[in-house]
């Protein structure tokens, strides 16, 4: 029996939260060869500029880097190389509905391992315009001054 109640977190894409409206998440798997995993398990990853694209009916990963494990010579892949992504078919169908009729896009969130699988967090997102994200941004700071007077007012 595989003990998946711990979580580890490899990798997780900030940008996105910044660049995108989260819709809806998926928790996927991910196709990985040996050397893969062993450099996950040291923190080689990075998710920054990664997306998902949906060809014909496999979910495949595109940008994410994976670092060449350091003791696996000849047994490294590319570190850029498309992954595929591990779902029942009926959610890939309906998610590509979902992308090509509404404008969405899939974006990894955070990469981690779930006892010992690597799983992928995914989400349905929706594109951010500029005057959004300076929205955003001017509530965070009026939320942080505002903390900070009743703090000092407290004191």
């Amino acid at each position: 029996m595989i003990n998946k109640t711990n979580f580890k977190t490899i990798a997780e894409n900030r940008k996105a939260f910044h660049e995108y409206y989260v819709i809806e998440t998926f928790e996927t798997g991910i196709e990985l060869v040996g050397t893969e995993v062993k450099s996950l398990r040291n923190g080689g990853c990075n998710l920054k500029d990664a997306w998902v694209s949906i060809e014909k009916g496999q979910m495949l990963v595109k940008g994410m880097h994976i670092s060449p494990y350091e003791m696996g010579n000849i047994f490294n892949r590319d570190p850029l190389r498309y992954r595929r992504l591990l779902m029942h078919k009926k959610e890939i169908l309906s998610l590509f509905g979902k992308i090509k009729q509404e404008g969405l896009t899939l974006i990894p969130l955070s990469v981690y391992f779930k006892g010992s699988l690597v799983k992928m967090k995914l989400g349905l997102c929706k594109g951010k315009k500029l005057y959004d994200k300076r929205a955003v941004a001017a509530k965070r700071d009026a939320e942080r001054d505002i903390d900070r007077a009743v703090k000092t007012v407290n004191n």
